[in-house]
């Protein structure tokens, strides 16, 4: 069984940073690609970001600029260092794996909150 283990959220004032981390509990270039989607209550997922298991980076077009995803395959850890930080972007951030079979694997979430 997959286990995806965020960590990094929190409270943060407009303007600032946070770094979020998932641990997989198996080898993430095992994974056709990993990334991190965003849910506000009530709202669809947005995925924010996605490093493929060849390296290739997509974000979505609301952070562009300002998230940047990062791995550590040592670690089987991936990364979303988040910067110039809006109220909008406060949402429950989950960490996801894509195994390229049609199965995606999810994390507990975690919340962000950004204060204006």
């Amino acid at each position: 069984q997959v286990r995806l283990v965020e960590s990094g959220g929190g409270l943060v004032q407009t303007g600032g940073s946070l770094k979020l981390s998932c641990a997989a509990s198996e080898g993430i270039l095992t994974f056709n690609a990993m990334g991190w989607a965003r849910q506000a209550s009530g709202d669809p997922r947005e995925l924010v970001a996605s490093i493929r298991s060849d390296g290739n980076i997509h974000y979505g077009r609301s952070v562009k600029g300002r998230f940047t995803v990062s791995r550590d395959v040592a670690k089987n850890t991936i990364y979303l260092q988040m910067s110039s930080l809006k109220p909008e972007d406060t949402d429950v951030y989950y960490c996801l794996a894509d195994d390229g079979l049609g199965r995606h694997y999810w994390g507990q979430g975690t919340q962000v909150t950004v204060s204006s």
